[in-house]
């Protein structure tokens, strides 16, 4: 049986496309639209907890999500193809590699959380640990990844879809999961191809988190910073996302 998942696209290259915190199958903004579907087929999994996979009950840590994700890659048919992942997605692309190293030909992070997690002060893990239950908290987080500039109507909106699309179990266990799983050890070194792409208004995992993180991880890793855009790069600028992340996949 194959997850649930969106696939878009008919090309020979196949990405598998890992969503963040606040996202889902469907949460990934413009960039669908984008693909270009003559050179690559993307698959958007659900995780376990969202989307229509919110009654599947599940442990929801990284490495569930990487086996699931497996599961899905093999029930595709899928040999070799390349990861892309955004935010926590990116700390589960991280994971596939991990899990299945000669089976990932690229790697692509969107602001990624880091193989190590992400340390946080305790003002910090009180307004994230409380984003479960209170949606000014989901609110105020995406407010902030973002730089203070979006629109109010716009953050109401990611807070209604992240509301509609998880359930708040699932939503917190994914907390503690991205935030303080470290297996940088188990993908330190690799020599795949990797790409970071972040925002210039991302105060968290922006430039210099990727250079203290993913680009020493891996040799063979380059930074991209976008203009114009915070956290959630596939809504703020997805055409030039888009442009970035096909032009990486393609080389």
């Amino acid at each position: 049986m194959t997850i649930s998942h969106v696939s878009v696209g008919h090309g020979p290259h196949r990405v598998l496309a890992l969503h963040g915190w606040f996202g889902s199958a469907h949460g990934w903004g413009w960039l669908p639209e984008l693909i270009d579907v003559e050179r690559f087929t993307w698959a958007f999994p659900d995780y376990r907890g969202y989307g229509a996979r919110t009654g599947v009950a599940g442990e929801h840590t990284i490495a569930e999500i990487s086996r699931d994700a497996l599961a899905l890659v093999d029930s595709l048919g899928w040999d070799t193809f390349s990861v892309v992942g955004h935010s926590m997605g990116g700390s589960a692309a991280q994971r596939v590699l991990a899990d299945a190293p000669g089976r990932v030909a690229r790697l692509v992070g969107i602001s990624p959380v880091p193989a190590g997690g992400v340390p946080f002060d305790l003002q910090g893990w009180t307004l994230f640990d409380g984003a479960a239950a209170n949606p000014a908290n989901r609110r105020a987080i995406i407010d902030l990844t973002t730089g203070n500039r979006l629109s109010g109507r716009w953050l109401d909106e990611m807070v209604r879809f992240s509301l509609t699309h998880s359930t708040p179990e699932a939503f917190g266990a994914y907390l503690t999961a991205w935030a303080r799983t470290d297996f940088t050890d188990e993908v330190k070194g690799n020599p795949v191809p990797a790409l970071a792409v972040v925002g210039e208004h991302d105060p968290a995992l922006g430039a210099d988190t990727m250079r203290e993180t993913w680009l020493r991880h891996y040799p063979n890793a380059r930074l991209e910073v976008l203009a114009n855009a915070g956290h959630y790069a596939m809504y703020e600028t997805p055409v030039r996302l888009a442009t970035v992340v096909e032009e990486f996949l393609g080389q």
